[in-house]
């Protein structure tokens, strides 16, 4: 092997070599800076960050990805049900709906959806009885609802090979049925409809509107959500960083799968030019994996299920949205750091396949970047706190990335203006000490939010309340981000809490 001599090879070495550099080392990538952050939440679309006219304008809008459907018959008066959750017939037996009694929507347009049951399956046909056996979507039967015009709640379910379903007993539900008449309550085709949940994430506003209409809709939103005034703002308020959170689909733009449509590569941009001019450093993190990392909307998950990390595939892919986002953006002063995942969820993210993954994302990173400090995002769920410790203590630039929030937890409720106070004192500052050491990985509360379950707080008591969360989470080695620069509730926004007073940096 020829002789290593130039400075290159020299940090190929350190970097990837046998021997990795002690940590200790890593505090010296940027001396005497620590992140005071904004994440710029609306970037990806969820319901909550942003104007709700984005949703209310989707045709149909009650029937988006990911809806959960119960379905009572008129005639039992029991609920339609996937026996045993899925595998085998469906039924009309259950007094209670719950679990088996909700069936999920895959939105095919705003008028044909597919069902899909508690344990996963597809619901479909075998002859004329109705079933979900099925475990592939693209093998499944489509189905229309067809509502009542004056009271939306009473429905028919027809089947794609045109016949209608029924109650035919308790233990039978049958497509067999062509011609239909009135909405009485003696017609085993009709059926009362309850919504159980909703979801409004970036895949069920680009799915809801369809390709066209979504590109209109995103670029709207990507040109006037977040725009150059909002990075004057953030210098202004003495935040020096923001979390920018990502979806995986950006690494194919401007062609990326469907439903998603273009642009979202564009609007990054010109954030990084932005945060250019204004000396704002960004940490980009991946909210959104290939398959969903924690089932929840803000991950973009279709239906609520989490599927990231579950083969080698999965995880490659993931990978590769790593290295084409840090090779992007690698020689931009402003690229501070790369978070690989955001709030994977234990257990159905095992700490193995996590730990696979970060321990590739970092080496996609660092061979693009030797300063760019790399965050390892907490696991959501049942986990320990420093379970990340053994891996991230021999990786250079690591960042252990916790959330704190005073509202997520039956222990928050009924508790007093003080109580919080406390609590953040004692409970968030003890959790965030455990992690902090001085020769691992840098902390970083990458979330937090001035808000709580406190009914009628003044100004006051929320000032109090941000001014000990700004002291215990300022402690943190890598710094803070609060979530999230805008929003449509107000204490969620940090533009209005710093407007109006509420929050004092």
């Amino acid at each position: 092997m020829a002789t290593c001599i130039n400075l290159t090879c020299l940090l190929h070495l350190l970097l990837f070599g046998a021997t990795i550099l002690p940590f200790a080392h890593a505090h010296t990538l940027r001396p005497n800076f620590r992140v005071r952050a904004v994440n710029l939440g609306g970037w990806l679309v969820t319901e909550g960050w942003i104007k709700p006219s984005l949703f209310d304008a989707i045709p149909n809008k009650d029937f988006l990805d990911g809806t959960g459907l119960q379905f009572k018959s008129v005639t039992t008066q029991k609920y339609l049900c996937a026996e045993s959750g899925g595998g085998t017939i469906i039924v009309a037996n259950r007094t209670a709906a719950s679990g088996w009694e909700t069936f999920t929507l895959w939105r095919i347009n705003e008028t044909t959806f597919r069902f899909r049951v508690f344990n996963k399956q597809f619901m479909g046909l075998d002859g004329i009885k109705v079933v979900a056996v099925v475990n592939t979507s693209t093998d499944s039967k489509t189905f229309h609802i067809i509502r009542k015009s004056n009271d939306s709640n009473r429905v028919r379910i027809k089947s794609s090979n045109g016949f209608f379903l029924q109650a035919k007993t308790e233990e039978l539900v049958t497509a067999d049925v062509s011609e239909v008449n009135g909405w009485g309550d003696d017609d085993p085709t009709v059926f009362v409809l309850t919504i159980a949940k909703r979801m409004q994430g970036e895949f069920q506003i680009t799915n809801g509107y369809g390709p066209h209409k979504a590109r209109q809709v995103m670029k709207e939103h990507w040109s006037t959500f977040i725009v150059e005034d909002d990075f004057e703002f953030i210098v202004k308020s003495k935040l020096n960083a923001v979390r920018m959170p990502v979806g995986w689909w950006i690494a194919s733009d401007p062609t990326p799968p469907p439903p998603y449509v273009g642009g979202s590569l564009q609007a990054l941009d010109k954030a990084f030019s932005w945060a250019q001019k204004y000396g704002v450093k960004i940490i980009i993190d991946l909210h959104a994996a290939p398959g969903s990392q924690n089932g929840f909307e803000h991950s973009s998950s279709r239906d609520g299920s989490q599927e990231w990390g579950k083969t080698d595939d999965n995880i490659r892919q993931t990978v590769r949205v790593i290295e084409f986002l840090t090779a992007r953006y690698a020689k931009s002063p402003s690229l501070f750091a790369v978070e690989l995942i955001n709030e994977p969820l234990a257990p159905g993210v095992t700490l193995e396949s996590l730990s696979k993954y970060y321990k590739a994302g970092y080496e996609a990173v660092r061979r693009h970047s030797p300063t760019a400090y790399v965050v390892l995002s907490n696991r959501l769920g049942p986990s320990q706190p420093r379970e990340l410790f053994p891996l991230a203590s021999g990786l250079m630039g690591s960042v252990i990335d916790v959330h704190y929030y005073d509202l997520f937890s039956d222990v928050f409720n009924n508790m007093t203006v003080q109580q919080n106070i406390d609590y953040v004192r004692v409970n968030q500052s003890s959790s965030l000490t455990h992690i902090t050491t001085s020769n691992g990985p840098f902390t970083f509360v990458g979330e937090w939010v001035s808000e709580w379950q406190v009914k009628n707080a003044t100004e006051e008591d929320y000032q109090r309340f941000s001014a000990a969360q700004l002291a215990v989470f300022g402690r943190a080695t890598f710094g803070w981000a609060y979530w999230t620069l805008k929003n449509v509730n107000n204490h969620w926004s940090l533009e209005w809490m710093v407007n109006n007073g509420y929050i004092k940096l």
